[in-house]
C-alpha cells in the first residue's frame, strides 16, 4: 500500500510541478513579451483540469504517507526530523494555497495587459514552491534535515 501511495504522490507531483515549470519557463515569458492575457488564461483553464486534481492527489497521499511515518499528533514536534519535513511540506502547501486564492480572487477575474506582471509574481513563487515540494519529498528518502 505504501508503494502505491508513493507512486500516486510522485505522479501528482510530476503533473503539478511539471505544469508549473512549463507555465513559468515557456508560457509566461511569451505572454509577458506579447502582452497576451488570453493565452495565459487558455493555458490556465486547460492545466487546471489536471493540475488541481494532481495537487489534491498529492495532499491526500501526502497526509496518508506522513501518517504512516509519524503519528499526526507528532507532526509539529520539530525535534523529530520526519516532523520537520512534514512541517516544511505543510508550510509550502499553505503558501501555495494563499497565493492561489489571492490570484484566483484578486487578479485573474480582472486579468488584462496592465496587470499581467501581478499574476507573474504569483506564478513564479508557486513554481518555486512546487520545486521545493519535490526537493523536500526527496528528503524523506535520503533523511535530509535529520
Amino acid at each position: 500500500m505504501t508503494a502505491l501511495l508513493v507512486i500516486l504522490h510522485v505522479l501528482g507531483a510530476t503533473v503539478w510541478t511539471g505544469g508549473h515549470l512549463v507555465l513559468a519557463l515557456a508560457v509566461l515569458p511569451r505572454v509577458l513579451r506579447e502582452r497576451a492575457p488570453a493565452e495565459l488564461l487558455r493555458f490556465e483553464s486547460g492545466f487546471e483540469k489536471i493540475g488541481i486534481p494532481a495537487l489534491l492527489l498529492q495532499v491526500l497521499t501526502g497526509v496518508l504517507l506522513a501518517a504512516r511515518m509519524l503519528a499526526p499528533a507528532h507532526w509539529l514536534d520539530l525535534d523529530n526530523p520526519v516532523a520537520r519535513l512534514v512541517c516544511i511540506k505543510l508550510g509550502l502547501l499553505a503558501l501555495t494555497a494563499l497565493l492561489a486564492v489571492d490570484a484566483r480572487l484578486r487578479i485573474i477575474p480582472r486579468l488584462n495587459e496592465s496587470n499581467l506582471r501581478a499574476l507573474a509574481w504569483h506564478i513564479v513563487p508557486v513554481t518555486l514552491i512546487a520545486v521545493l515540494f519535490v526537493i523536500t519529498g526527496v528528503g524523506f528518502r535520503f533523511g535530509w534535515l535529520a
